[in-house]
């Protein structure tokens, strides 16, 4: 216990860090991810093109080449100063939405086709239809597909320690320098991520729940 109670000025704020990172990142890229699995079955030709160019592009491109271009890349295009957190929050939420709109789109094809046309015989437009047919029964088709795609965000917020900014991942260099052992910190920091991924789980097991008496 020592060293996690020792150096609690450098786990706290460390993943405190962590935390926010996830949390609007995960926030930005649902709704990000929510617009682009709809471009991804819409009936209009140039959306749909332009849903899959930016799902296969950015969803193909390793998210450290990401982090790259934010970090050193966007400064140079002088579009306005912003801070190495704000930067690693854009990349994990263009990233993270590659996967929500995939796991989105997935969802639209668990509902049922007869429901879309009988939503547009009644004079639904295509965005009424989503929001109100369509998308409140993909969520609950996709609780666990989603869930897992934010774990995996949680664990990948860990990337930005290597483009300056201060969260969990660069708790093991910081305590290196007080001269504590490094296994020690690790495991600390990966029992750390366990129980954050274990709310997480807690969280999915509610919503499958709570959804499930709904229906």
């Amino acid at each position: 216990m020592d060293p996690l109670i020792n150096n609690l000025d450098i786990f706290v704020p460390a993943f405190r860090n962590t935390i926010i990172l996830f949390v609007v990142s995960g926030v930005a890229a649902l709704i990000l991810g929510t617009i682009v699995g709809g471009m991804r079955v819409s009936p209009v030709p140039i959306m749909r093109g332009v849903g899959t160019v930016y799902v296969n592009f950015i969803r193909n491109t390793p998210l450290t080449l990401l982090m790259f271009f934010f970090a050193f890349g966007y400064p140079k295009l002088e579009l306005g100063k912003l801070s190495y957190m704000t930067l690693a929050i854009i990349a994990l939420s263009l990233y993270t939405a590659t996967y929500v709109a995939e796991v989105i789109r997935s969802g639209f094809n668990t509902v049922p086709v007869g429901q879309a046309e009988a939503a547009r015989a009644i004079g639904l437009p295509f965005a009424q239809t989503m929001s109100l047919v369509i998308l409140p029964q993909a969520f609950r088709a996709v609780i666990p597909p989603l869930m897992s795609v934010f774990i995996a965000l949680l664990k990948n917020t860990t990337v930005a320690a290597g483009f300056s900014v201060f969260e969990a991942g660069a708790i093991r260099a910081y305590l290196s320098e007080r001269g504590e052992p490094a296994i020690v910190v690790l495991l600390w920091v990966a029992a750390i991520f366990v129980v954050l991924v274990t709310v997480l789980s807690l969280v999915q097991r509610r919503l499958e729940n709570k959804w499930r008496v709904a229906r």
